[in-house]
C-alpha cells in the first residue's frame, strides 16, 4: 500500500496511468472518469458551493468544481500532489496531513456543502474508515453531503467476482468498502455500482 513518498514519486504519472486503465475497462480505476463526473454534476447542480476534498491528491475533480465557482478546501499526505493542485488551484486552501491521523485546523475551522472523497477510503481499515466518515460528518453544514467515489462492492461477493476476473493484477493490501458492510455502521448511505470495481456512496 502506498504511503505520502509513493505518492510524491507517482505524482506526475498518476493521471495517464489512471486514464489509461479505466479507457482499457480494467481493475483498479474503471468508471474512474464516469464517478468523478456523477459527482461533479451533484455538487455543481447546487451552484457554487463550499466545498471540502479529502485527498484530493492532483485536483482532477476539485479543479473542475473550482473553475465552476466553488470555493475549495482540500487535505492530503502527498507534498508533490498537492504542489501539483494548488498551481492549478491558487487560491484554494489546500493543508498536507494525513487524513487517517486528523483534519488539519484550517479544515476544521469551515464547514462545507459538500465533502467529496475519491480513491482514498480503499487505503483505510474498516474502524478508520468509519472514524473519518464521522469527523467528516461533522464538517457539514446543516443540509451537506459527502459523496465517495471509490473501488467499491455491494458486497462480498460482488469483490469476489471482480477479484476472480483481475486475479493477477489484484491488490492485497488494499481494504475495499461494501454497501452492506458500511450500511451497518451508517444507515442512511447508499450506493449507486457504475462499473465492476467502482461505485458512488451517499452520505447526509
Amino acid at each position: 500500500m502506498l504511503d505520502g513518498k509513493g505518492f510524491d514519486s507517482w505524482a506526475y504519472q498518476y493521471d495517464d496511468n489512471v486514464r489509461q486503465t479505466d479507457e482499457k475497462g480494467a481493475y483498479p480505476f474503471a468508471g474512474y472518469a464516469e464517478v468523478l463526473k456523477l459527482i461533479e454534476d451533484r455538487v455543481l447542480a447546487a451552484g457554487p458551493s463550499d466545498v471540502f476534498d479529502a485527498g484530493f491528491g492532483t485536483g482532477i475533480l476539485t479543479k473542475r468544481l473550482y473553475d465552476a465557482g466553488c470555493r475549495i478546501w482540500g487535505q492530503d499526505y502527498s507534498k508533490t500532489m498537492l504542489q501539483i493542485a494548488q498551481e492549478k488551484m491558487p487560491d484554494a486552501v489546500l493543508c498536507f496531513g494525513d487524513l487517517g491521523l486528523s483534519l488539519e485546523p484550517a479544515i476544521l475551522a469551515q464547514r462545507y456543502d459538500f465533502v467529496v472523497v475519491t480513491y482514498a477510503l480503499h487505503h483505510f481499515t474498516l474502524e478508520e474508515k468509519c472514524v473519518l466518515l464521522r469527523r467528516l460528518q461533522l464538517c457539514l453544514k446543516p443540509g451537506g453531503t459527502i459523496l465517495i467515489g471509490d473501488i467499491a462492492f455491494a458486497d462480498a461477493d460482488d469483490e469476489a467476482a471482480c477479484r476472480a476476473r483481475f486475479a493477477e493484477e489484484w491488490d492485497d493490501d488494499e481494504i475495499y468498502m461494501h454497501f452492506d458492510e458500511m450500511k451497518r455502521y451508517f444507515p442512511g448511505i447508499t450506493y449507486e455500482k457504475i462499473s465492476h470495481c467502482c461505485g458512488l456512496f451517499t452520505l447526509r
